[in-house]
């Protein structure tokens, strides 16, 4: 029997995130304007008037292309013990983050902010920036070395990897869980 998962995460936005989105916003309609309004200024000369308006067009694109690079979400796909990890942008660009099978773990569980990271430490969050339900896998990664991933993984999901961690972090869990009691 198979043991699938599938999970789309989308990102919270912190303010800082949403000002500057809507500050790209601003910027790049008022520079859209401005170029558009300078063209109308030059329709004396046609070349001038026209490369003003593709300048305007360009910049009101480019405020679209980059507005929407703002909008992340973040999907997890747990197949027989393989977890994969993609970003995905706008709803439309779809960029693989990871892949990593859960057997090869070195620790696994809740994610605390005061966690030691190392400096040779790569750590890949994809997470929806809500810390209380975070979880942390670390691992020996071929392309990033030592890799800490930060996730939040559903019930489907966390269930899926339980069942595919190593022996050792069974136990490990199944301990702090008795302690916790």
């Amino acid at each position: 029997m198979d043991n699938f998962s599938e999970q789309l995460v989308k990102k919270n936005e912190t303010s800082a995130e949403k000002s500057r989105r809507i500050m790209l916003l601003v910027l790049g309609i008022l520079l859209t304007i401005a170029l558009a309004i300078l063209s109308f200024l030059q329709l004396d000369r046609p070349a001038m008037a026209f490369m003003g308006m593709l300048l305007a067009v360009a910049a009101g694109y480019g405020t679209y292309f980059i507005v929407q690079g703002t909008y992340v979400e973040y999907e997890y796909t747990f197949t027989n013990g393989e977890l994969d990890i993609a970003k995905i942008i706008a709803k439309k660009k779809r960029t693989e983050l990871l892949s990593t099978d859960v057997r090869s773990f070195t620790a696994f569980g809740k994610y605390k902010d005061d966690m030691e990271e190392t400096d040779d430490m790569t750590v890949v969050i994809a997470s929806d920036n809500i810390a209380s339900h975070e979880y942390y896998a670390d691992f020996q990664h071929e392309e990033y070395g030592i890799t800490r991933l930060i996730f939040v993984p559903d019930e489907k999901t966390l269930s899926n990897i339980r069942r595919a961690l190593p022996q050792k972090l069974k136990v490990q869990l199944a301990k702090e869980s008795e302690d916790q009691i």
